[in-house]
């Protein structure tokens, strides 16, 4: 047995040493081709893929998924910091350093000598914000300069619509936001108008469907909704009715390939109604 089999991890902690252990190992001459060929740049997909698997497994509320998917997300962490460490910048015990000493500048209402009072989530949210403007010297720049950088857009969105809340730039309710809704879809239609399907799209008209995406996503956010949830659940909702509709047609000798719209569209109905409890 190699030495890093052999270690005792009995102790609290000594598991991630391990893994430190064994990527090292990995990357060290004489260990995997593969993990030392790699990149910060090249592994960016499995960094992705990783959180977003964590994800899944919390919101499917599969506990013993979530530790093995939360396992996966730790490797890649690792993984950035002995590639890192290899290049001499930085190592592991930088990372958990680093944001150790921002945990606690962040939470001076737990950790700092004299509390200042902070009692509810959003004292909390505002000082963390003020503290982190104060961190990066950006009290003189724009308001909402870098907020949700490398962000998928959506969350992104999410991201500077509660920023701007938090200085009062926000709908009085979710109704009012409706209205503008209707308003930005009406601007999508009359934009249709310059556009030939199949065509190139005008800028115009991205830009009006842009701005309907994004209203939307002030609504899902006004009452409470992650976006990216509600469209996530569509998905799955989504792909199982399909799934019924391709089933019904198999089940009739008919493939995706060969049937026309009208069959597809016909199943369809059959899969939505099930799923509304009235067939």
């Amino acid at each position: 047995m190699t030495d890093i089999e052999m270690m005792d991890c009995s102790e609290p902690g000594l598991q991630v040493e391990r893994l430190r252990a064994i990527m090292h190992r990995l990357r060290a001459p004489g260990g995997c081709p593969w993990d030392a060929e790699q990149t910060h740049e090249s592994i960016i997909s499995n960094l992705i893929e990783e959180a977003y698997e964590v994800v899944d497994a919390i919101k499917r509320e599969d506990h013993p998924h979530l530790e093995e998917e939360l396992g996966d997300l730790l490797l890649q962490v690792v993984f950035h910091s002995e590639i890192a460490e290899g290049a001499g910048r930085y190592n592991m015990n930088d990372v958990a350093r680093g944001i150790s000493e921002k945990l606690i500048r962040r939470h001076p209402h737990v950790f700092g000598e004299n509390a200042n009072g902070v009692s509810d989530s959003d004292g909390v949210l505002s000082q963390w914000d003020e503290i982190k403007r104060q961190e990066k010297g950006s009290e003189d720049k724009p308001y909402l300069h870098g907020v949700g950088d490398g962000l998928p857009a959506m969350l992104k969105a999410v991201k500077l619509q509660k920023k701007a809340s938090k200085v009062g730039f926000d709908w009085e309710s979710a109704k009012s936001i409706l209205v503008k809704v209707k308003e930005e879809l009406a601007e999508v239609e009359e934009a249709f108008e310059n556009y030939e399907e199949g065509g190139v799209v005008p800028d115009e008209l991205e830009a009006e469907i842009g701005d309907l995406l994004f209203v939307t996503v002030n609504v899902a956010r006004k009452i409470g909704v992650d976006p990216e949830v509600a469209v996530d659940r569509t998905n799955h909702k989504f792909m199982d009715r399909f799934g019924k509709l391709e089933a019904r047609l198999k089940s009739r000798g008919i493939s995706l390939a060969d049937a026309t719209m009208k069959e597809m569209d016909a199943e369809w109905d059959k899969a939505r109604q099930e799923d509304q409890g009235r067939v």
